[in-house]
């Protein structure tokens, strides 16, 4: 089933990260476009000459060429290098499509389409690998059903999936949790100490009251 998936990443460590560093009221915005060799950025929030002289410096920059000005913000084309996380190169090696994607404050906000929500976590466990951390702020059938992850991380929200559709939360259980963490493949501590995570996820959120909830992925 197509998915839709709202992820946020700190963009240090990844592609423009020293950027954001060196100017952090920087902005930058993704232009979709067809024919490019590398990406097509709208910068803005400095000074043009302050930017570019950033951008020659960037570590993560290999090439960039200014191709268009308007209102105060520049469009470039932009090439990464090899030796940061390029996290659109990585959506694409995972079957992912970026929608769109935007950085501000030093923090990258991307929306990527998957034919398959099991590319969701291998994108999310390789970014963990690369010392990414990732909050998955939204997962979206494009059946028209909207899922909210309530600040869970996508093994949570799959975890607790599968015990409700197994009937591990009913009164009494239909499942158990050996059962469970069997079906899973997951040891029985472990599943305990990810559902005890997941719950304490929902009740943080909910109790902060955020209209937006945010995923904090430092445990599976």
């Amino acid at each position: 089933m197509t998915t839709l998936v709202n992820l946020r990443m700190p963009a240090a460590g990844t592609v423009m990260g020293d950027v954001f560093e060196s100017v952090p009221s920087a902005t930058c915005e993704m232009e979709q476009v067809i024919a490019s060799d590398g990406y097509r950025m709208w910068i803005d929030g400095a000074e043009q000459s302050t930017l570019e002289s950033t951008l020659e410096s960037s570590r993560s920059i290999s090439t960039y060429e200014r191709v268009l000005t308007g209102d105060g913000r520049w469009l470039y084309d932009v090439e990464f290098t090899s030796d940061v996380v390029d996290v659109f190169d990585l959506v694409t090696e995972e079957q992912g499509t970026v929608v769109t994607a935007s950085a501000s404050n030093g923090t990258w906000e991307l929306q990527v389409r998957f034919c398959d929500r099991e590319y969701v976590s291998r994108v999310y466990d390789r970014l963990l690998e690369h010392d990414v951390t990732t909050d998955l702020t939204r997962l979206t059938d494009l059946d028209g059903e909207s899922v909210s992850s309530h600040g869970l991380t996508p093994k949570q929200y799959e975890t607790l999936v599968a015990a409700h559709e197994r009937g591990y939360f009913t009164i009494p259980r239909e499942t158990s949790m050996e059962e469970l963490a069997d079906e899973l493949g997951v040891s029985h501590q472990a599943l305990s100490e990810r559902l005890r995570r997941a719950y304490r996820a929902l009740v943080d959120t909910e109790l902060n009251g955020t209209e937006n909830p945010q995923l904090s992925p430092s445990h599976g």
